[in-house]
Parts: C-alpha cells; sequence; structure tokens
C-alpha cells in the first residue's frame, strides 16, 4: 500500500512539472497566431501594424509592473485599437498567454 501512494504521489509531482511547460508551449503557439502579428516575436510591438496600430512594448515598465489580472483584462477587453479577445479565446488560453508574455518580459 505505501507503494501505491508514493507512486501516486510521484505521478502528481510529474505532472504538476510538466503542466507549465505545456502551458507556456500552448500560450506561445497562440500568441504567435494572435498577438505576434502587432506586438511582434519579440514583444516590442515594432511590426509595420504594431506600429500603426501603437501596440505598446511588453518590456515598458507599465507592463513589465502590471499584474497578471491587468493583463488579462486587456486581453478580454481589448484597449485602444487592440479588439477583445473575449469569445475568441477560453480564459485558459488568455491566462497561457499572458504567461508566455511573461518570458518575453525577461
Amino acid at each position: 500500500m505505501k507503494q501505491k501512494g508514493q507512486l501516486a504521489i510521484l505521478t502528481l509531482i510529474g505532472i504538476s512539472l510538466a503542466t507549465p511547460g505545456f502551458a507556456q508551449q500552448s500560450g506561445e503557439a497562440t500568441y504567435k497566431a494572435k498577438c505576434a502579428m502587432c506586438h511582434g516575436a519579440d514583444g516590442l510591438g515594432e511590426t509595420p501594424a504594431g506600429k500603426a496600430m501603437k501596440a505598446n512594448s511588453f518590456k515598458s515598465d507599465a507592463d513589465v509592473k502590471a499584474s497578471d489580472a491587468d493583463l488579462i483584462k486587456v486581453t478580454k477587453d481589448g484597449k485602444g485599437k487592440m479588439p477583445a479577445y473575449t469569445g475568441k479565446l477560453t480564459d485558459a488560453q488568455i491566462q497561457e498567454v499572458v504567461t508566455y508574455i511573461r518570458t518575453l518580459q525577461k
């Protein structure tokens, strides 16, 4: 019985360690499909569409200091010329994109 409990714990640890990597990959794929055309692959907003729409850089002080909840809200509701993604992306996809954006800020 003790071995089954240990196996269950090891399985849960393995799943928890694998999940962030999966979320980052999924967030990266969604970012590339929905965000990169304006914000750029590097998140700087220096694409032709990004310049035309005045897309912000994710490395700006404001975005680096913004909470995940703030970034999620902007993604869901839109801001300026950025469209709202409520109904276009799931809450999980939006969270995964925000997690991926944090990797671009490093």
